[in-house]
């Protein structure tokens, strides 16, 4: 970590990508071709923060963060896939919300609908990786549960493997956007931290 004025603190990783400024940096715009690579890099950030979190036991900390780096993956496909899913849908107003909720939010109660647009798009299992970040979701929220009520890990390890599991989808995934999108810098050292924290 390294400090600034007032006393904030900012996370570097060795490659020297500050992980609060990609974090806090205002999206582009939906319509905006950079959206799709800005999503990507979120949820590289994201899924980094999440392996950190774990190495320091923070399993619930880093269920979150594994959840929210899905949910921007999600994010950049929408966007990516958005006039195929366009064709995909029946009516204007699903057109619409795609356009201006889908893309822009995720809503998480949405989630699974729009996984199943995104595998009838042709990103194959898409749904069963979207369950598994579903339910770290809910596990960031209850913790173990032996009932399995109200989260469908009884333990912290077993939640643990499957974030482990998720992300390296996620990393999978990524990896086989590179040549759809306009790949920098940036978005390479952010993927190969993941890769790195993922092999540790």
């Amino acid at each position: 970590m390294s400090g600034l004025a007032g006393g904030v603190k900012v996370f570097k990783w060795d490659g020297g990508l500050c992980v609060v400024e990609v974090l806090d940096r205002p999206l582009p715009r939906p319509a905006d071709a950079s959206y799709v690579e800005a999503r990507l890099l979120e949820a590289l950030v994201e899924a980094h923060l999440a392996l950190r979190f774990l190495r320091e036991g923070l399993v619930r900390n880093a269920a979150w963060k594994a959840f929210q780096a899905w949910k921007a993956l999600l994010a950049a496909l929408l966007r990516l896939e958005l006039e195929r899913l366009k064709a995909i849908v029946r009516t204007d107003e699903e057109r619409r919300w795609l356009e201006s909720k889908a893309v822009p939010r995720i809503p998480t109660t949405r989630m699974k609908e729009l996984s199943r647009l995104l595998k009838e798009a042709g990103h194959e299992a898409i749904t069963a990786w979207t369950d598994k970040a579903l339910d770290l979701h809910d596990y960031q929220y209850h913790g173990p549960d032996p009932d399995m009520a109200l989260s469908k890990y009884t333990t912290r390890e077993s939640a643990a493997a499957d974030m482990v599991e998720l992300l390296q989808e996620l990393v999978k995934r990524v990896e086989a956007l590179k040549k759809r999108i306009k790949w920098g810098e940036e978005l390479e050292k952010a993927l190969e931290e993941v890769k790195k924290s993922l092999s540790l």
